[in-house]
């Protein structure tokens, strides 16, 4: 169960009997702006479930933006239910304009369970509604420059740990080839990298296949963690990485596009002592959330890609960082990332 005093500035539980909605927003901080993050829908087994996810994820959206450059804070949102049964028109417009009583204090956009198509529904109701669909003045599905992201910091990972860039004859396991993972098998593809794939949808991998014959499939997520992998990528739900995935784990670096990938931070400790380069994940995957926050100003493609690229850099200066304080890569992002709240926070606050 969720602790409070983790430093949320707010939490809004959003209940509309009349279509079925049930929801939670969390704003952990407006430091350095409004709190922008995506929506999440899923099952979860329990409410208290849902509120551990949402204020954890929006926590990490703080950490994303800041490392990211982005004027925003972080927040998140989780609408609990099955999203085929629990999207519906009715919904999302509640769910829109419970957004809008926020008064801006969070902008929200899509994540695992939400689309593109989704948000232009909830934008009927709120002004407070990017990641929309290219018909609606939005930039389109936030996917693709995730994957770039990703694919630009595993780039500065091999850099710092073999002293090349250069992905050519790497063999990366990805694990989950939803709208990020099958795009970043792509982009290693282009660099020469050998991959092997793990989703339990079978459907979705025979299709990888068929555009990309030559990649592997292993039969679970848990068998790439034994594999011989130089890198592992988990591109799916969070928890992939426990103490027991820590202790077994083969591959000499973790970089991947899903939230929260460490089940608790003793995790990182433990890959650290193993010698396993872990890429934080609120750091790699910030492509969706700098495309998203630049649609707000009127998108542009090229510009926001260009930022998406300055992953690379960041990604380098972070683990360079934890080579010199002698800390996890993960300490080394924290500080950073708090580092530029404070700072920025403080000028805001005086102008305020």
């Amino acid at each position: 169960m969720a602790v409070f005093g983790q430093g949320h500035e707010q939490v809004v539980f959003c209940s509309d009997p009349t279509s079925g909605l049930r929801a939670i927003i969390a704003i952990h901080s407006t430091a350095l702006g409004p709190a922008l993050g995506g929506t999440r829908c899923r099952a979860y087994p329990d409410e208290a479930a849902a509120l551990d996810d949402v204020l954890a994820l929006s926590r990490a959206m703080t950490y994303k933006n800041a490392l990211a450059g982005l004027d925003h804070g972080g927040g998140k949102a989780v609408v609990l239910g099955e999203p085929g049964q629990v999207k519906t028109e009715a919904s999302l417009r509640a769910y829109g304009r419970f957004v809008e009583g926020l008064s801006g204090r969070y902008i929200t956009a899509c994540d695992v369970g939400t689309t593109v198509a989704d948000m232009d529904v909830v934008a009927r109701e709120t002004r407070y509604a990017t990641g929309r669909s290219t018909a609606h003045g939005g930039a389109g599905d936030s996917g693709i420059l995730t994957a770039y992201g990703v694919f630009q910091g595993m780039r500065a990972c091999a850099a710092h740990r073999w002293g090349t860039d250069r992905l050519e004859g790497r063999r990366v396991g990805v694990a989950g080839i939803g709208k990020v993972g099958r795009r970043l098998v792509g982009h290693l593809l282009d660099g020469g990298a050998q991959v092997v794939v793990a989703d339990p949808d079978a459907e979705a991998v025979a299709q990888l296949r068929e555009r990309h014959p030559t990649i592997s499939v292993a039969a679970s997520a848990a068998d790439l963690v034994t594999a011989d992998l130089d890198i592992y990528s988990p591109n799916a739900l969070g928890g992939a990485i426990d103490q027991q995935v820590a202790a077994q784990l083969v591959a000499a670096v973790v970089c991947g596009g899903a939230n929260n990938q460490l089940t608790d931070p003793a995790v990182a400790e433990t890959l650290a002592g193993r010698g396993v380069l872990y890429a934080p994940d609120y750091l790699v995957n910030a492509g969706g959330v700098i495309q998203v926050a630049d649609e707000l100003g009127g998108y542009s493609e090229p510009r926001a890609r260009a930022r998406v690229e300055q992953i690379y850099d960041t990604v380098l200066a972070v683990l360079e960082r934890a080579a010199t304080e002698a800390v996890t890569p993960e300490a080394a992002a924290s500080r950073r990332a708090q580092e530029r709240i404070g700072a920025v926070g403080r000028f805001r606050a005086a102008l305020g």
